[in-house]
């Protein structure tokens, strides 16, 4: 809830920022002369490209939250919650190597199921890795959305498990 609140808060503000942008390039436009028409179409491209890129965040933390959801109704532990950790709360880098190794192979042998795939966006996040932890976790996101690769009940389903 708390994530939710800040989400909120973060995107009003952004909300106000281009707002304003946009005031100040109607202006710039509105003053008719070459260079200020200019800068201001190249100002209202600002919150433009912004709010591509906020509703673009926006529906990739709502698709990797359903996900983990899915997971977590079919009785899944979230990744990595058994391995040792440090006194700050981060996992042992050597147990986020090993386990990220194993997360590997599982995604190898089957790249077609999304659930290795969302295990393996989470593996890099415990390694610390954010670039392809969010690389895997879209992959994940693309075949579930394609369609389930693995029923609930069967081994490949659960997150820690390598498949059969």
């Amino acid at each position: 809830m708390r994530a939710r609140i800040t989400v909120a808060i973060l995107v009003a503000v952004l909300g106000i920022y281009f707002w304003f942008l946009t005031d100040r390039a109607l202006l710039l436009i509105g003053s008719g002369e070459i260079v200020g028409v200019g800068l201001g179409v190249g100002v209202l491209l600002l919150p433009l490209i912004g709010i591509v890129l906020v509703v673009m965040e926006l529906r990739f933390g709502a698709a990797s939250a359903r996900l983990s959801r899915r997971l977590q109704s079919e009785g899944v532990p979230p990744e990595g919650a058994d391995l040792p950790r440090r006194p700050s709360g981060r996992v042992e880098r050597a147990a986020a190597d090993e386990y990220f190794g194993t997360v590997k192979d599982r995604v190898e042998a089957d790249p077609d199921n999304w659930r290795g795939w969302f295990a393996l966006g989470e593996a890099y996040e415990l390694a610390g890795d954010r670039k392809r932890a969010r690389a895997a976790i879209r992959t994940a996101i693309e075949l579930e959305s394609r369609g389930d690769a693995a029923a609930p009940g069967d081994q490949t389903a659960t997150r820690s498990n390598p498949p059969e």
